[in-house]
């Protein structure tokens, strides 16, 4: 199984120890290993302490292969982290999605405050009728008593 390792100079017994740090789980997906396991190399290791070291392991932690993981790094970063990459790309179309959503929800924010505006002149107008209709009712009811006023004393006068 593919390891990512940093070599680790052993100050006490000046042995070369190997930091695993992540482990391949398939082609193309990685699981961080924590907290870090150390191994003792049984091969010679020809990296300096702190380098970054891609190893192959068999059961048991035996170490079939060892190689410096510069390159696999920059291929990483090239594939998955650099400009015009998927990633990238996918980044770049949520983002524009994200934008246009931000845009379509700002269009229907402003239209619902013009509905809510013109429901409120609606409101505010109909609202004027009522008290108009409620003064020109109030108006009729007067000149109505007024009438039957003038008719009772109609009617008096006329008895006279």
């Amino acid at each position: 199984m593919l390891h990512l390792a940093q070599v680790k100079n052993n100050s006490t017994t000046g042995e070369i120890e190997l930091q695993l740090l992540a482990r391949q789980e398939s082609l193309d997906r990685w699981k961080i290993i924590l907290p870090y396991e150390v191994i003792f190399s049984q091969v010679d290791v020809p990296f300096n302490n702190g380098v970054l070291v891609l190893i192959e392991l068999i059961e048991g932690q035996k170490i079939i292969n060892i190689q410096e993981a510069k390159n696999w790094i920059i291929e990483l970063v090239k594939n998955h982290l650099g400009h015009g990459t998927k990633l990238s790309d996918s980044f770049n179309q949520e983002q524009q999605q994200i934008e246009n959503w931000r845009q379509e929800m700002t269009l229907k924010s402003l239209d619902l405050t013009r509905r809510h505006l013109e429901l409120e002149t609606q409101k505010e107008q109909l609202q004027e009728l009522e008290a108009n209709l409620k003064q020109q009712e109030e108006l009729l009811n007067n000149r109505q008593k007024e009438l039957k006023e003038l008719e009772t004393n109609i009617q008096k006068q006329e008895k006279l």
